[in-house]
């Protein structure tokens, strides 16, 4: 663990140049303490950083100091970082360890390409905060030592003990074979096995989680894009309710967070949406397009048009 952040100390100081303590302690994550006694180690490892005084002081390298790094094309570093702009990585609890990667595929760059890959990676934007259409909802907590102790489990192909909180359920502890990790929407999801049966849980919902010593029951490899896909269509086909339906842009946010799946979505001419999207039942997608009165209008099934035009019918009458 030390010697990587030796390592990432080192390339901050080569791609920014003078930096003094409190900001190389904030970039690294750890106290101004413990940079200072990275600067002791390096300098008695023979690399030549030095400590400059004053307001504008700080500490740099000597000019022309470089590590040995392989390197990459301009193409090649430019789709990592830009890749490395999207917001997966927290869910995993892999941040830390991106912003890392991140100075290192800087670095392994020729010098002449350093500015201009930096320059190219900033004008792209992978998954913002907010869109054209609606405010993104929020990213869902996980604690940091459920993410850990999941992704150990997935990668060292080792069964999983999970404490999980079902909705609506009292939490309980489960024994599960781990598959893989999927992030959909900021939303984060374990794809495992319980007793040979296929079972998806939500990382949010994981109250604890401890990677066990014996080896998961899992085949060798998998396509996870294909066991993803499936498992969302045994979903929806799963005794829920399929609506389309057609929504303001504005409003669209609304309907996704009353809905429990969507299948489908594509703009209209009109400047509208047209959405596929899942309901639990008749009742429950009834009462969710309800909410959003003339905001979205309900298209198929006809069942459900006829019981919004009879609960409207019924109100205006009451207000006649």
């Amino acid at each position: 663990m030390r010697a990587d952040r030796l390592v990432s100390l080192v390339l901050l100081l080569r791609q920014r140049g003078r930096m003094t303590a409190e900001a190389l302690a904030a970039e690294l994550e750890v106290s101004t303490r413990t940079v200072l006694r990275d600067i002791e180690a390096l300098s008695a490892a023979g690399v030549p950083v030095y400590a400059e005084r004053g307001r504008h002081g700080g500490f740099a390298l000597l000019p022309g100091f470089r590590t040995e790094l392989t390197g990459l094309n301009h193409e090649e570093a430019l789709a990592l970082l830009t890749a490395g702009s999207g917001r997966g990585e927290r869910a995993f609890g892999l941040g830390s360890a991106l912003a890392s990667a991140m100075r290192k595929v800087v670095d392994a760059l020729p010098a002449s390409h350093q500015a201009t890959v930096g320059d190219a990676a900033s004008r792209f934007l992978v998954e913002p905060e907010t869109d054209l259409l609606s405010r993104r909802a929020p990213a869902e907590a996980i604690p940091e030592g459920v993410v850990h102790e999941v992704r150990r489990a997935v990668l060292a192909g080792r069964r999983l003990r999970i404490h999980y909180a079902a909705n609506g359920e009292t939490p309980q502890w489960r024994t599960v074979d781990p598959i893989g990790l999927v992030t959909v929407r900021d939303r984060a999801y374990l794809l495992a096995t319980r007793g040979g049966a296929d079972r998806t849980y939500r990382l949010s919902r994981c109250l604890a989680a401890e990677a066990l010593p014996e080896p998961a029951e899992r085949p060798g490899t998998v396509d996870l894009d294909r066991v993803w896909r499936e498992r969302c269509a045994g979903f929806l086909a799963d005794g829920h309710l399929s609506v389309q339906v057609r929504v303001d842009p504005a409003h669209r946010e609304a309907l996704l967070d009353t809905a429990v799946a969507v299948r489908a979505e594509a703009p209209e001419a009109d400047g509208r949406l047209r959405l596929e999207v899942a309901y639990q039942d008749a009742e429950h997608a009834e009462w969710a397009l309800w909410q959003l009165g003339t905001h979205a209008e309900a298209l198929a099934p006809q069942s459900l048009r006829e019981a919004l035009r009879l609960r409207a019918a019924a109100l205006a009458a009451r207000y006649a």
